[in-house]
């Protein structure tokens, strides 16, 4: 379990997202920080700033009359905090020489402490105390007609903390929350298709290198429209499919030409043992020799069987290569004692499939059921349109034991001295050429074998 971290850790997936993630939080963190440094700055740089910036809003606002006087303000959105808060904020219009033509309602002695200072008219920021009280001022410029006039508005310290700290960063908290939330689902949302959109290659290599089996040994991996990172890696997989193939190929190649090469030894070995006078040593002889002859036979046919090239496929009457693979094997049910009987339920079943090879796969499974039947039992062969099953009645095999079956060369302990062990091997090559499943199952008593069309799924009923 302690692998399990750095295994998801590893993941892509979790990397681009964490990458999102990381980056919503800096981002988040980023404004954050802004505001933390507003707030810590705010009885200055923003009470000069928004001091400033209103002064030259009012001076713009000016109205003038026919003489070039000015006379009022032609925004009315600010009179009624001039009018409101006499004793926190006011404004007035001086002409070049300081005198005053034109003010808003204020305190007495609003203005005082700046005539006191005779400070030159010029635009820009100042602050003067009024009954203790720090005040944010600002003269702005406005020309009109030739003239110059000069606007000057203040506005208390207090009361700019208390805009500040009660509507505006309240309000921007809410907006960076709001904010967060936002990007957080905009990130989720780019997040999910960036990783659809980044993993749909990978996804897809995964599938096609999913379908690669002995059987199809030839498949590569599509090199088309593969991320520049992982193409090295995807062609270095084809390479190394290339080097299996062509083991893979030798080693059919081996299998089946020495099988091929022994035949024929054997065949004049048998011929010989034949000729000598029979006695118990060239009986044993000569049924060793069968045994081998028989595995030679297997290893072909496992050879052939493992090749899909070696099929032909037709179309196939079912119930004409059961009754032919019946047929065959009739001889050796008589001499067992038992009882081959055909079910047909097929109406008359048209497969897609090699004709030798189904032939081949259903000799083997009536010949293995018949060597595992008791003496006077029967064995059933039953066919249906999708499906058929191949059942005795039989000691079968532990449970455990099932999986094994269709292993190359394994063989139940009852039976160590007789068979090659490849049969139901190569029945499973079979079905697995021609897109089938091959299935066994405990019957009580005996064992039951369906071969299925691909879809198909039909134990049920035989436990």
């Amino acid at each position: 379990m302690r692998f399990v971290p750095k295994k998801h850790l590893n993941s892509i997936g979790l990397k681009i997202l964490l990458a999102y993630v990381i980056e919503m939080i800096l981002s988040v963190g980023l404004i954050a920080l802004v505001l933390v440094i507003a707030l810590a700055l705010q009885n200055n740089i923003l009470s000069e700033n928004d001091i400033n910036d209103f002064s030259g809003e009012l001076a713009e606002a000016l109205q003038f009359n026919e003489t070039g006087m000015p006379v009022q303000m032609a925004d009315e959105e600010y009179l009624w905090l001039f009018e409101s808060l006499y004793n926190e904020v006011a404004f007035r219009v001086l002409d070049q020489s300081g005198k005053v033509a034109l003010a808003s309602t204020a305190a007495p002695q609003f203005w005082s402490a700046v005539d006191g200072r005779n400070l030159p008219l010029t635009a820009g920021t100042f602050e003067f105390l009024q009954h203790g009280i720090i005040m944010d001022a600002a003269t702005a410029l406005r020309v009109h007609q030739g003239q110059n006039w000069y606007l000057q508005v203040a506005v208390s310290r207090r009361f700019m903390f208390f805009a500040h700290t009660t509507f505006a960063l309240r309000f921007a908290g809410d907006g960076l929350l709001l904010l967060a939330l936002v990007q957080f689902f905009v990130f989720a949302v780019c997040a999910h298709f960036t990783l659809i959109y980044t993993l749909r290659p990978l996804r897809k290599l995964s599938e096609s290198a999913a379908l690669i089996s002995p059987r199809s040994m030839q498949a590569r991996l599509k090199e088309d429209d593969v991320p520049t990172e992982i193409a090295p890696l995807v062609q270095s997989f084809n390479v190394a499919l290339e080097r299996l193939e062509q083991g893979y190929r030798l080693q059919q190649e081996f299998l089946a030409t020495a099988a091929h090469e022994l035949k024929t030894p054997l065949a004049l070995i048998r011929a010989q043992l034949e000729l000598m006078p029979e006695n118990e040593e060239r009986n044993w002889l000569l049924s060793d020799v069968t045994y081998m002859a028989r595995q030679v036979q297997q290893l072909l046919l496992l050879t052939e069987a493992s090749e899909v090239q070696n099929y032909q496929f037709s179309t196939i009457a079912l119930s004409k290569v059961a009754s032919e693979a019946l047929a065959y094997l009739q001889r050796m049910a008589d001499a067992a004692t038992v009882t081959l009987t055909l079910s047909d339920h097929s109406n008359a079943a048209i497969w897609q499939a090699d004709h030798s090879a189904l032939f081949t796969l259903l000799k083997n499974l009536l010949e293995n059921a018949i060597q595992h039947a008791p003496r006077g039992s029967e064995v059933r062969l039953t066919l249906y349109p999708a499906y058929l099953s191949v059942r005795d009645v039989g000691p079968g095999v532990p449970p455990e034991h099932l999986p094994q079956l269709f292993q190359r060369f394994w063989r139940g302990a009852h039976r160590r001295d007789i068979g090659a062990g490849l049969g139901l091997a190569i029945c499973q090559e079979i079905a697995l050429a021609h897109g089938w499943s091959l299935t066994a199952a405990l019957s009580e008593p005996g064992l039951v074998f369906i071969v299925a069309l691909e879809g198909e799924s039909l134990l049920t009923g035989y436990r």
